[in-house]
């Protein structure tokens, strides 16, 4: 794996593919095909300007005609389309058939925007078993955040290959072919990211150090698969799923280079910032990516986690506060247990605070809180995460109607008492 994040890599899995002088060719090396890849507009401004250039077998233009996946994109990636201003909670995916591979087993919860507006965020939950890898999948209209929650994934692509873990993520760019594998049962999470590509948000005052450091984001070197048979390429375009016939693995690229690359980052090795005197910072300080918007400090995307952690603070109500929030936040749990929610909300479940819905601590955490002896202590052995963004999600059908969402959530917060005497 190459380290970096936002670099110019370069790659080969076999000596001499990639061209000495880094430029397209009038004939690539070893008889290959050049052909680029653009994650940007050709005259994008230099640090914005995402590119890669693949040295293949075949061209990629190679495949069958497109026929819409009527029946498999109202099952998977379903539109959100309902406006509920209610906090809402939802138990994990249960496990699938046997015979459910990585598309078949996806399920959109909610998200706003989409591939037509170029703005917003789908979320999935994922659950398969199934390892067909006469699949694979290219995603015209947004960048895949992968995470995993049970059993390591391998994502190969283009650009080659990457085992993902729970507690690590990965990011798949728009446009480029992969396909998903597992071991045993796996589930997770998806964000799919409409707007502007994921970047380390700016530290400001924090400086050079902290939060995740670009040292540690990973991209893969280059593998190729040199195959022959019938194959299936699965493409997102325009918020539908289509399908056309391969005769060749398109995991053909021996050489690559360019910035335009898929990458995954252990959240283990995220630096986290906390207070060390009194107050509870807000939680932005956990912000492991971002995707921006034209304007300044107001995300289209926060991908945020709650990591193990000291808390020391001094005269303080240590647990998030209660708060109503300019973004909506969709909540996940990786592992253990949230210190804000200490029943309901479990692993590979999730749940939405829409923006503005007040939202807290339950009555049980609260009251713990509030008599805890304040010496301190490690948050140990737990991970959740939110998607965050400026607008309101919307949910799917499947998230309201599919049998996962605990209706009577809101039940948390009923019980705490008037203490105010005047």
């Amino acid at each position: 794996m190459l380290s970096g994040f936002g670099n110019h890599f370069s790659s080969e899995a076999s000596p001499g593919a990639l061209p000495t002088d880094q430029n397209s060719p009038q004939s690539a090396p070893k008889g290959l095909y050049a052909e680029q890849l653009s994650g940007s507009a050709f005259t994008a401004p230099r640090n914005d300007n995402l590119f890669s250039w693949l040295y293949r077998m075949r061209p990629s233009v190679m495949h069958g005609a497109f026929a819409p996946m009527t029946e498999l994109t109202s099952k998977t990636f379903s539109e959100p389309k309902y406006l509920n201003p209610n906090q809402m909670r939802w138990d994990p995916l249960p496990a699938p058939p046997a015979d459910t591979d990585f598309i078949s087993g996806l399920r959109t919860i909610c998200g706003n925007g989409g591939a037509m507006e170029g703005r917003g965020i789908h979320v999935h939950l994922n659950a398969f078993k199934s390892n067909n890898t006469s699949r694979y999948l290219m995603n015209a209209d947004a960048d895949f955040l992968f995470v995993p929650q049970k059993g390591a994934i391998k994502i190969a692509t283009e650009l080659g290959v990457m085992t993902v873990e729970p507690l690590e993520i990965a990011v798949v760019p728009r446009g480029l072919k992969f396909q998903i594998t597992g071991s045993g049962d796996c589930a997770g999470y998806i964000g799919e990211n409409f707007g502007a590509p994921f970047r380390l948000p700016e530290l400001g005052p924090i400086g050079a150090n902290g939060l995740a450091h670009r040292r540690h984001f990973l991209t893969p070197e280059a593998a190729f698969e040199d195959r022959e048979g019938s194959f299936e390429l699965v493409a997102k375009f325009g918020g539908e799923l289509w399908r056309a016939d391969l005769r060749h693995s398109p995991l053909d690229v021996v050489a690559w280079h360019g910035n335009y690359v898929p990458y995954k980052y252990d959240l283990r090795l995220f630096n986290t910032i906390n207070t060390v005197s009194f107050d509870h910072p807000d939680p932005s300080i956990f912000t492991v990516l971002t995707s921006a918007t034209e304007t300044p400090g107001v995300a289209n995307v926060d991908f945020v986690i709650f990591p193990p952690r000291w808390m020391v603070a001094e005269k303080t109500f240590r647990p998030p506060y209660f708060h109503r929030n300019i973004m909506s936040e969709y909540m996940g749990l990786i592992q253990g247990e949230y210190d804000a929610k200490k029943g309901g909300f479990v692993p590979g479940g999730g749940s939405l605070h829409g923006f503005y819905s007040a939202h807290g601590p339950d009555v049980a955490s609260y009251e713990a809180a509030t008599k805890a002896d304040l010496q301190p202590k490690k948050i140990e052995k737990t991970m959740a995460f939110m998607f965050e963004s400026r607008t309101p999600y919307k949910v799917s059908e499947f998230a309201m109607e599919g049998g996962l969402r605990q209706k009577e959530y809101q039940s948390v917060w009923q019980g705490f008492a008037k203490n105010f005497k005047p």
